[in-house]
């Protein structure tokens, strides 16, 4: 085939970082789903009138690793006639581990840990409902445990449909129902191939017929996968000269006995990445399978693990930004969610092999019971623990084992107990998350975790006090706080953690102020949520006066501040803040007449604000409707919504 005419010029980019927005990730997409065309509208015809008639339609969907099932999946789910005719729509990722309990819990979107419960739910949701289910990355070749999930799947009406996707054509054949065809989807053809890698690789002006002749075998090399021609496209960026061509196809012809036919080329492409981005990228292989990716999460654990060059006047969190997204751009990251407070993604499961390939046995995540023995590692350092039961004995069996070499531990459930005394002996930890736990005091002694810089100690429900020797980890950057619904009050002493760069306090609603001359951390980012407390020892909105703030923030109590100090927190040159939120005290009475309606006024935000809330505002500053709109122009055109009265104002958002 001559590829000549499909390919255009590309100019490089002259920056040291390509800007890597959703734009490029949009047209590979694009690419993909003209190519599915045909495959797409079968199918759907299939389920909109061949399963009318039937119960209950399986539809395997089978092809090998990095030809696009989910992706495919994707275009089915989210076609407009298959949204209009199904009521009932849910997407499970299923993965290596086949958790009846966590599937039915997935699609009934709750937190129930009986099984026999989460059945008896899973019934009552599809019950009657014509309801299409799409389980993604199954593995399972266990016919019973597939058996308990389909006998509630006939719960549902006439005309559901269960989309599977798999890799295994043995699993297609368990869960498929009847003589419903499987559906082996196609290889991607060559010309398509072509536009993937031509859509981020080289300009290929002037060059030779043996340029054409080795692309032509890269081409062929991809086997008919995007992700496969991703990865080429990435490796080929920049490079231009015929013999770097011939020694990219002939090192990604190199495997390895009993490696996915594209294996190698994956593992070209992390081989091509600067060393830097590779330990960026090895480093989440501590999250399982088809684990959602909080970016904000990921580059903060970064941080602590010092994963992140840094050079003189480097803004530390933009660099590490510029990494994730050159990683989206490569196709390590993919499935990426762009929200305006947070982006999120997942690692395709071959791209995870490559991360856990490169990590070997120093990564451990525990998802199911058997992991504890097919994972108990000698020394692991990153350990991520998602399992539903408590397993006390297990968890304590394992710390006392692996703590002295441990450097993260992420619990990523709920009702975790932890022995105080093992905790402390992981003196070498740099991350911690405890959530959920059912206690008062939390399992840590700041002594014995002086390394540490990342601490998540969010959702726990019946914690009113953090320990004041917390202030003595010097070195923490992170400090994770989010709904913790009983806590009263901060450390006093928090202006010694110097090296805090984030502080999330949102949701910690009983917070009465916040600790003295908190504006001497000048090195903080993130702070979300800022009460002014009434009585004295407490920090003012002067604090906030030099802090270079990013992202969200929420200023409560303002019945207690002053024109001064609302004018002195300097909110207006804050120009990386997000959004906004301003409330008062809904049962406070104005004493000085438009006494709120001044301190409102002295903390206009900058122009560039996304979002503005205003709550329980109360003022004599408006006598009429269009003085309100002239104060809402004031504030950079945003405009205001759910008013209820002339005198108050509910809030604002931005056009």
């Amino acid at each position: 085939m001559d590829y000549s005419g499909l390919i255009k010029q590309q100019q490089e980019t002259p920056k040291q970082w390509r800007q890597t927005d959703s734009i490029m990730v949009d047209t590979e997409k694009g690419i993909i789903s003209r190519s599915r065309d045909e495959e797409q509208k079968k199918i759907i015809k299939m389920l909109l009138d061949e399963a009318r008639g039937k119960d209950l339609i399986v539809l395997p969907i089978v092809g090998m690793g990095g030809l696009g099932k989910t992706t495919f999946a994707q275009l089915i789910y989210n076609d407009p006639e298959i949204e209009k005719y199904f009521p009932l729509r849910r997407w499970c990722c299923v993965s290596d581990v086949f958790d009846v309990v966590t599937i039915a819990n997935s699609i009934c979107m709750s937190t129930e840990r009986d099984r026999e419960k989460a059945l008896q739910d899973l019934q009552k949701e599809v019950g009657g409902k014509k309801y299409l289910i799409v389980l993604d990355h199954v593995w399972n070749r266990d016919s019973d445990k597939w058996g308990k999930l389909k006998t509630c799947f006939k719960k549902g009406g006439m005309g559901s449909v269960v989309l599977t996707t798999t890799r295994n054509a043995e699993v297609a054949r368990i869960m498929v129902i009847g003589e419903v065809p499987v559906h082996n989807l196609e290889k991607l053809g060559e010309a398509y191939l072509m536009e993937i890698i031509q859509s981020k690789a080289f300009s290929l002006s002037k060059k030779s017929d043996e340029h054409f002749e080795v692309l032509r075998k890269i081409v062929q090399r991809c086997d008919g996968s995007p992700l496969a021609a991703q990865s080429f496209g990435s490796v080929l960026f920049n490079r231009t000269t015929l013999q770097e061509w011939k020694d990219i196809l002939a090192k990604s012809n190199i495997c390895n006995e009993g490696e996915d036919i594209i294996f190698p080329i994956l593992r070209l492409s992390y081989d091509d990445l600067p060393l830097h981005i590779k330990r960026c990228f090895a480093f989440c292989a501590i999250f399982p399978k088809d684990f959602e990716i909080d970016m904000e999460t990921l580059i903060n654990l970064w941080l602590a693990h010092d994963l992140i060059p840094l050079q003189e006047d480097d803004n530390i969190e933009m660099v590490a930004k510029h990494i994730f997204n050159e990683l989206v751009w490569r196709s390590f990251f993919q499935d990426v969610q762009k929200f305006p407070l947070q982006t999120t993604c997942k690692i395709h499961d071959l791209m995870h092999d490559i991360a856990q390939s490169a990590m070997g046995e120093e990564c451990v995540s525990i998802v199911g019971r058997s992991d504890y023995r097919s994972k108990s590692l000698e020394h692991p350092r990153y350990h991520f623990y998602s399992l539903d039961d408590d397993n006390t004995i297990l968890l304590d069996d394992f710390m006392r084992k692996q703590s002295s070499t441990l450097r993260t531990l992420l619990f990523d459930r709920d009702y975790i107990h932890i022995s105080t005394s093992l905790l402390s002996k992981s003196s070498s930890l740099r991350a911690l998350r405890l959530r959920y736990l059912n206690t008062e005091s939390l399992p840590i002694r700041p002594r014995h975790l002086l390394h540490l810089r990342y601490l998540d100690i969010s959702r726990n429900y019946h914690v009113k006090v953090l320990p004041e020797d917390i202030c003595t980890l010097y070195n923490l950057q992170t400090l994770i706080l989010s709904d913790c619904k009983i806590l009263v009050g901060l450390p006093k002493d928090m202006k010694y953690m110097t090296s805090l760069r984030h502080l999330y306090t949102n949701g910690c609603l009983r917070l009465k102020c916040m600790p003295p001359e908190l504006g001497q951390l000048t090195s903080i980012r993130t702070l979300t949520y800022f009460v002014v407390g009434a009585s004295s020892g407490c920090s003012t909105l002067r604090e906030l006066h030099s802090l270079n703030l990013c992202g969200e923030l929420e200023l409560r109590g303002l019945e207690n501040v002053s024109q001064e100090d609302a004018k002195a927190a300097n909110l207006r040159n804050k120009e990386k803040l997000a959004r906004l939120s301003l409330v008062w005290n809904s049962e406070c009475c104005v004493e000085e007449p438009n006494c709120n309606g001044k301190v409102l006024d002295a903390l206009k935000p900058h122009h560039g604000l996304l979002m503005l809330n205003v709550i329980s505002y109360k003022s004599t500053h408006f006598s009429s409707m269009d003085d309100r709109s002239k104060y809402t122009a004031k504030l950079g055109g945003a405009q205001i919504r759910g008013l209820y009265n002339v005198r108050r104002i509910s809030s604002i958002h931005s056009i």
